[in-house]
This record gives structure tokens, C-alpha cells and sequence, in this order.
């Protein structure tokens, strides 16, 4: 996964390793801050995360000096053979990495990694005040399914014992 020329330096995707997880774990954690990323309240243990993402799908952003500015995984929907093709995804990028082109970047890796695997369904829910991770997705084909209302409580952050919407968002490969 060579590398492109993200907002004047150059940016390569490859796959994420355990020694990517210092830096994943930090952008993971910059992006729980905001209040607008997830409902997880802290991030997962390396093993956590490395047992529940799939390996072949999951991807860091690194640019020249070899910094980890954003990351994606992908975790199975279901395990019923019927679903093989419908992933779930993650996309983070460091909060001094953002409007660049990284996210944008890491997404069509993860479209073109999925994809080459029989992935037909990449989906994903997303707070509706996250405007740029919505505009992000849209930009890189994901369509609006719907809003679930209240779909949880808020366990951390500012807006703790909120009720939060998510909306649903898909990206359907068109080649398969």
C-alpha cells in the first residue's frame, strides 16, 4: 500500500502491528475525548483489540518519518455464514492530523482490502454531531441507512447519561 501525498507530505497505508499500539491506543483515546467518536469510555488492551479486529483488515496511516497518524480495523457482524461478506469498521485519526486527507486515505484502503477479501457490506454508526466523520463517509461512497434513536447512554465525557442517536451508515461494493 504505497504512499500518497496527503495535505504536502507523504502518507503510506500499511497494516497495523503491535508496535503500532502505543500510537493507536493514543488516537484512539484523543477521539473517546471528544465525546463524539464512540461509546467506549477508555480503549481496549492491545489483546482486546487484536482478538476482536480482524488482522487482515487492520491499517495505520504513517507518514515519512514513520508516525502513526490515523488507524481502521474492521470487526465481523455476525458469525452466521450468511453475513461473511458485512463488516463493521473504525476509522481514527490524531486530532493534529485531521482535514488532510488521512481518513479519506484510510478509508479507501480499507474499501480496497475488504473488498479484495469478498467483503460486500462495510457499515458503521456514527453520532450525528461528528459532521466530519459523516462527511467523510460520504465522500468515500457510504450512504445514510437510517438513525437509530437513542440507541445508548453516554458512560463518560460531557455528555455522560445522555441518550445518544447514531446514524448507520453502509458502503456496498459495487464489484461484488
Amino acid at each position: 500500500m504505497g504512499g500518497t501525498d496527503v495535505g504536502g507530505s507523504d502518507v503510506a497505508v500499511r497494516p497495523m502491528t503491535a508496535q503500532d499500539w502505543s500510537a493507536v491506543h493514543e488516537i484512539y483515546a484523543s477521539g473517546i475525548a471528544t465525546g463524539h467518536a464512540t461509546f467506549e469510555a477508555s480503549p481496549p488492551r492491545w489483546e482486546d483489540l487484536d482478538a476482536a479486529k480482524a488482522p487482515e483488515h487492520r491499517l495505520v496511516a504513517v507518514d515519512a518519518a514513520g508516525r502513526v497518524l490515523g488507524w481502521a480495523a474492521v470487526v465481523a457482524v455476525s458469525d452466521r455464514c450468511v453475513y461473511a461478506g458485512v463488516v463493521e469498521h473504525s476509522v481514527y485519526v490524531a486530532p493534529d492530523a485531521q482535514c488532510r486527507g488521512v481518513g479519506r486515505l484510510l478509508l479507501d484502503a480499507l474499501v480496497a482490502s475488504t473488498e479484495a477479501a469478498g467483503v460486500w457490506t462495510i457499515q458503521s454508526g456514527v453520532f450525528p454531531e461528528n459532521t466530519a466523520s459523516l462527511a467523510l463517509h460520504a465522500a468515500a461512497g457510504f450512504r445514510t441507512v437510517g438513525v437509530r434513536q437513542r440507541l445508548g447512554r453516554m458512560s463518560h465525557g460531557p455528555m455522560v447519561g445522555q441518550w445518544r442517536d447514531v446514524v448507520l451508515l453502509e458502503r456496498r461494493s459495487a464489484s461484488l
